[in-house]
């Protein structure tokens, strides 16, 4: 008997025995839409079959060397892969609209294509004539970038395995379209279906394959989530409109570490690196003020300072409003209640406003203890010293516990002309830096010292 059709919810991309108006997931009205189901094929050849070629691991090879990688020249954005392109690879870019997706992938390109790799550039979304105009923009009229305006998967496959390239940008994979499966450009089946076909390509030609992917309102790249299974890199860039720089952050990496950042600045001639990035998220930094520290953090495998700053005033209503940008809100109310309880400083009828200067996002625990000195500092008007940096993640006890990487982010601070830092005790630090330390058990006594109560 063959198999029946499943339904899929366009939106979120979760399957149902039979259709609805409502998906039971995402609560999307009109969403779901029945898939044809996949041939099983003949018995003979299908998988576990008899005739299948099966390879034991103590045949295979241990003595090839790993495939080189090709670095770009644009060192932020090699760190985020890892430390160059992985041949055969599949990356998958997702960022907002407007944020610079294109732009990076066309410089990328550029670079890549001057370090000597074959490269076809395809644009689904933008005729010819735009991509041309953005690159003379950029200063890359010139570069070796074979240029393909075209959505048909079947068309852009077949001229791929004519003059097998070595790195395909595909811009983007919701516009791209198989004429094998039964629905609209940017549904579920085709997003997925094309995906497969070229991760499949890449990883047969040993040719990579960046595909860009839009994202939804959530943040999350649209379509359904074995996309971001399939490929070996998922990258996302990240960036408030109201500020010039933009990251790239690794959050899927088979090659290299996950979590790994690069910081770019939009410039008028594009995307720029930007080296240090603390100092770039340092510099509206101005003089001390109450409800301002100084935070040492670490992104990935490099350290980054980033200034958090808090704000307390009494509120006019009967419930205290609580506002975060940049941080974990769930965090936030943890660190109130621990502050309340064990130190007794109450937050009652004060309403709380925390924001990671800069618009970088923070997701690390160890910013514990440099939001709750924001915290009190704003609470007490109290401004803390401009040359101290602090970290330490805060337990429901109350207790200080010492973070990972404690010696690489004294020496950034350090490095950026900080003299001393607030740590929890029981951290080893190897060097300072020149830093001098102040160690803290646990939150209480840090209250005490630093703001005499408690």
């Amino acid at each position: 008997m063959g198999k029946t059709a499943s339904f899929t919810c366009t939106a979120c991309g979760a399957v149902h025995s039979k259709w609805s108006g409502r998906c039971d997931a995402c609560g999307e009205w009109n969403t779901i839409v029945e898939e044809a189901p996949l041939s099983a094929g003949p018995a003979s050849k299908s998988l576990g079959s008899k005739r299948g070629n099966a390879i034991a691991l103590s045949d295979l090879s241990t003595a090839e060397a790993p495939p080189p990688r090709t670095m770009s020249g644009m060192a932020e954005l090699d760190r985020v892969l890892g430390g160059g392109l992985v041949p055969g690879s599949a990356v998958l870019v997702g960022g907002d609209p407007g944020i610079g997706k294109s732009t990076l992938l066309l410089q990328a390109a550029a670079r890549f294509a001057q370090a000597g790799l074959k490269t076809v550039y395809v644009s689904g979304e933008e005729a010819s004539a735009q991509v041309r105009m953005r690159a003379q923009r950029l200063g890359l009229g010139d570069a070796p970038v074979k240029l393909a305006t075209a959505t048909a998967l079947r068309d852009i496959i077949t001229t791929l395995d004519r003059d097998t390239p070595q790195l395909v940008i595909i811009d983007s994979i919701q516009t791209m379209w198989a004429d094998n499966v039964d629905s609209a450009p940017g549904s579920v089946a085709q997003v997925r279906a094309a995906a497969h076909e070229l991760v499949t390509f890449a990883k047969r030609k040993g040719c990579s394959v960046v595909l860009v992917g839009h994202v939804t309102k959530e943040g999350q790249i649209a379509g359904p989530r074995v996309v971001e299974h399939m490929v070996d890199s998922v990258l996302y860039f990240e960036g408030e409109r109201g500020h010039q720089f933009r990251i790239l952050r690794a959050v899927k990496n088979r090659f290299g570490p996950a979590d790994e950042i690069g910081v770019f600045e939009m410039t008028g001639s594009g995307l720029a690196e930007v080296p240090n990035p603390s100092a770039l998220f340092l510099s509206g930094r101005g003089d001390p003020s109450p409800g301002s520290v100084v935070f040492a953090g670490i992104e990935g495998t490099r350290p980054v300072l980033v200034e958090m700053q808090a704000l307390v005033a009494p509120t006019p209503h009967s419930q205290p409003r609580r506002a975060v940008v940049g941080w974990d809100g769930a965090r936030l109310a943890m660190v109130l209640a621990v502050l309340e309880a064990r130190c007794a400083v109450p937050f009652a009828g004060l309403d709380v406003y925390l924001n990671v200067a800069g618009g970088i996002r923070i997701s690390e625990p160890a910013a514990d203890l440099a939001v709750a000195a924001a915290l009190l500092s704003a609470r007490e008007d109290t401004a803390l010293p401009a040359e101290c940096v602090l970290f330490g993640e805060i337990s429901l006890s109350g207790a200080l516990r010492p973070v990972s990487q404690t010696e690489n982010r004294l020496k950034e601070a350090a490095k950026l002309g900080f003299s001393s830092a607030i740590i929890p005790a029981g951290g080893k630090t190897g060097g300072t830096g020149g830093l001098s330390l102040q160690r803290m058990g646990d939150l209480t006594s840090f209250v005490g010292e630093i703001f005499g109560a408690g």
